[in-house]
């Protein structure tokens, strides 16, 4: 490929790929239009994946394990080979983590992200602080790196912070609950401030609740549209003015969903 061609590239944390698989994400996979697919929390080494979702024809597979077994792991999909690709993103604590990996396709590298999750009060929230503390600097360094190179960067991926009031249902009951603390609200304000990145999907919905991504499987929340926006396309400005069109790709009912998040499509002209 050689400078901007028109790409569509879909987002989803499958919560646990095998279990995914067996509920209808390999049909999604057969059915999607996207050139794309960044996969978060696949919970699997690549052996361990039965071979319709390991191989799939016609698609190059990319897998991160976490190094704790059954925790984390990411994954890129793509229609063609990558020209290059890149684990992690230079912290040693997290070097082993299964959370980042970038691959390079044509004049745009497509990452894929799985920001900790964090609960307040514990190690696992000290975590997410210490890996958003080593990440932030890594995406000012990145930009100007590929920017310098002509290129575009998109990282997509399970963000685990809702941004603004609109970016989850209850957001007053939530104010105090780890993805929604204003610190991490912060931190997501100065990747897009500071460090010069755009929400895409934000972008071309501007001030409506959601389109949410991410709903609780306890109680009714998918049915009530209870959800939160964590799942983002984040893109360096240049890719960021192609986007044409986003959407998350809901399930019809609660009983048709193969993962707690839905897929976050965005199609770049």
């Amino acid at each position: 490929m050689c400078g901007p061609v028109p790409m569509e590239i879909s987002t989803v944390n499958v919560n646990g790929l095998r279990a995914a698989a067996r509920k209808g994400f390999v049909e999604w996979l057969g059915a999607t239009g996207a050139d794309v697919v960044c996969l978060q929390e696949v919970r699997a080494r690549p052996e361990q994946l039965p071979r319709e979702v390991a191989a799939p024809p016609g698609w190059h597979v990319v897998v991160v394990p976490g190094e704790v077994r059954g925790r984390a792991g990411v994954a890129v999909y793509s229609r063609g080979d990558p020209d290059g690709v890149r684990v992690g993103f230079g912290a040693e604590e997290f070097a082993g983590s299964g959370r980042y990996v970038e691959v390079d396709l044509g004049a745009v590298t497509v990452a894929s992200l799985y920001l900790p999750s964090g609960e307040v009060g514990t190690e696992r929230q000290e975590e997410k602080e210490r890996f958003m503390g080593a990440f932030l600097p890594y995406l000012v360094r990145r930009r100007c790196e590929v920017e310098a190179a002509g290129r575009d960067l998109v990282v997509c991926g399970d963000w685990n912070i809702a941004h603004r009031e609109e970016d989850l249902k209850n957001w007053r009951g939530n104010r105090r609950s780890s993805g929604f603390l204003p610190e991490e609200r912060a931190w997501l304000s100065r990747v897009f401030g500071e460090a010069g990145y755009v929400d895409v999907v934000r972008a071309l919905h501007p001030g409506q609740a959601g389109p949410y991504s991410w709903w609780s499987y306890r109680g009714r929340a998918f049915d009530n549209d209870a959800g939160w926006r964590i799942d983002y396309q984040v893109a360096t400005p240049g890719l960021a003015a192609r986007a044409a069109s986003a959407r998350v790709e809901r399930a019809a009912s609660h009983d048709a969903r193969w993962s707690d998040h839905a897929p976050v499509t965005v199609s770049y002209s």
